[in-house]
């Protein structure tokens, strides 16, 4: 497994992650067991670095409780990587962070849910937001209280990034680049760089449509991926992405050789530190594992730009 520097964190970091949205019933039932044997076979297969956010899972934390217990005797072996900013959300009762004592005590639940003292990097949530202090503010105490090592916000758009970052205060950001979304390349990718900011990629897979498995006709019907069925500009986006990777099994095969491909070509990119994809089973995370043994040729991550 490679292994990065986290921006200028000083954590070590490896090249793959495990995500933990994917083990909190959200993307389809499972059960404890399966939950505690995906973090388990990731770690065991060279995973250092855990994600998971507040809300993550049907209950809300469910993520969070699992991959705690889950952690119980490496905890300080491992990264963990948690977000605030959308507890509530989903039953539309989100909780208002108007006071920075708001954003300390939802982190204080967090580490309760997650079985430990301390969170490595924790980041804002919200990616679209237009005032971040609160959040600053809320993250500087805990930082004084050596509740979190580090900090930075989940985004995909690079003003909300600059405004996080105006005090130069901005360690981590996590945003969304795939095969199927490389948008980060244009600007965002680079601002990172030259600002020595960590990057953490979530999406590396496009919600699985990555690994080469479905075709036009695929019905999803877990909570997250229903909504490219639910109107025809939904589904006809759905069945373009479904061309564009049929391109790319000319390179790759379905499968492992398809999913290791595609995150190495995010982890390929000079600004990304890590990756995070999810799993749901053993046999996920070992595979997903296995991609961060090496990044791909220049050659070849022009081709699949060229294909997408």
């Amino acid at each position: 497994m490679l292994h990065r520097t986290f921006g200028e964190t000083g954590i070590d970091v490896t090249a793959v992650g495990l995500g933990t949205w994917n083990i909190g019933n959200q993307w389809g039932d499972i059960d404890d067991a399966t939950a505690f044997g995906t973090i388990r076979s990731a770690f065991d297969s060279g995973v250092t670095l855990f994600d998971t956010a507040e809300n993550y899972g049907i209950p809300g934390g469910n993520s969070e409780e699992r991959l705690g217990v889950a952690l119980s005797g490496i905890r300080h072996r491992v990264t963990v990587v948690s977000k605030t900013g959308n507890w509530g959300r989903r039953i539309g009762r989100l909780i208002p962070r108007e006071y920075p004592d708001t954003i300390r005590v939802c982190v204080h639940a967090s580490l309760h849910r997650l079985k430990t003292d301390w969170l490595d990097v924790i980041l804002c949530h919200e990616g679209e937001i237009e005032d971040p202090s609160v959040y600053l503010e809320g993250f500087e105490i805990l930082l004084k209280e050596g509740r979190i090592r580090a900090y930075g916000i989940s985004t995909n758009n690079l003003d909300v990034l600059k405004r996080f970052h105006v005090n130069g205060s901005c360690s981590v950001v996590q945003v969304d680049y795939s095969l199927l979304n490389r948008k980060a390349e244009e600007d965002f990718l680079p601002y990172c760089q030259e600002n020595h900011i960590g990057v953490m990629v979530r999406g590396p897979l496009a919600k699985g449509l990555l690994s080469g498995r479905y075709d036009k006709s695929t019905k999803f019907t877990d909570s997250i991926r229903t909504a490219w069925h639910a109107d025809p500009n939904a589904q006809a986006k759905f069945e373009a992405d479904i061309e564009r990777v049929e391109k790319l099994k000319a390179v790759a095969k379905p499968g492992q050789e398809m999913v290791q491909m595609a995150l190495r070509y995010v982890i390929s990119h000079p600004a990304v530190s890590v990756v995070i994809p999810g799993a749901k089973s053993s046999e996920q995370a070992v595979m997903n594992a296995a991609a961060g043994s090496e990044v791909l040729s220049d050659d070849l991550v022009e081709k699949l730009r060229g294909l997408t």
